[in-house]
């Protein structure tokens, strides 16, 4: 992979307490992004992905030392910007994308990409929330945490599911010989969080 400095740099902060980052391998692109573009705001870099970038004017030979100055860090932060966003990705998306020039050409052609893929997921992901029901032949902690992964993937896909929901779902979908311990919570004045229902079960 290029860019030997960007690298290092990267992988500093790979590795720090200050954010955890994975490489995107297709999957939770709107996590991966969000992580992506606060590691370039703290890198000083994330400006090249606005929308209303002006274009780097051609090098002209009037130009005053400032301008030049201006424009060189211009030219090299592109190429750490690129850097850096390649160097977030798997090596297969790596070798898909290193095609692209400029830092913005691929960024948008990740959003195009995986944004309309997440619409596909935010519904197959709803759907299986509703749907979800627990066994008796199972677990019901282990089914619990199955569902609250569930939540935890459609938060991924900015899709919040309130505490109270969360609880509600719990509820409604324990097994069938659990009816007497759920109808018992079903009439209990108390409100539980979610947290303090699991750990009821």
């Amino acid at each position: 992979m290029e860019g030997t400095s960007s690298d290092n740099l990267l992988n500093k902060f790979f590795k720090s307490d200050m954010i955890k980052l994975d490489r995107f391998d297709s999957t939770n692109f709107t996590r991966w992004k969000d992580k992506l573009l606060f590691l370039l705001m703290e890198l000083g870099v994330a400006y090249l992905l606005a929308d209303n970038l002006p274009k780097i004017p051609e090098p002209s030979d009037g130009e005053s030392d400032e301008i030049k100055a201006s424009h060189k860090k211009r030219e090299e932060d592109e190429v750490r910007c690129r850097g850096f966003i390649l160097n977030a990705l798997s090596d297969r998306l790596y070798d898909l994308f290193r095609s692209l020039k400029s830092p913005q050409e691929i960024w948008k052609a990740l959003e195009n990409k995986y944004m309309s893929e997440k619409q596909g997921t935010d519904r197959f992901f709803t759907m299986k929330f509703f749907e979800f029901q627990m066994l008796d032949n199972k677990s019901v902690m282990n089914q619990v945490d199955e569902l609250l992964l569930l939540v935890s993937r459609l938060k991924d896909l900015s899709i919040e599911v309130s505490d109270q929901l969360q609880v509600g779902a719990v509820i409604a979908k324990l097994p069938s010989t659990w009816n007497d311990y759920w109808k018992k919570l079903l009439h209990t004045p108390e409100t539980f969080t979610i947290d303090q229902l699991t750990k009821h079960i």
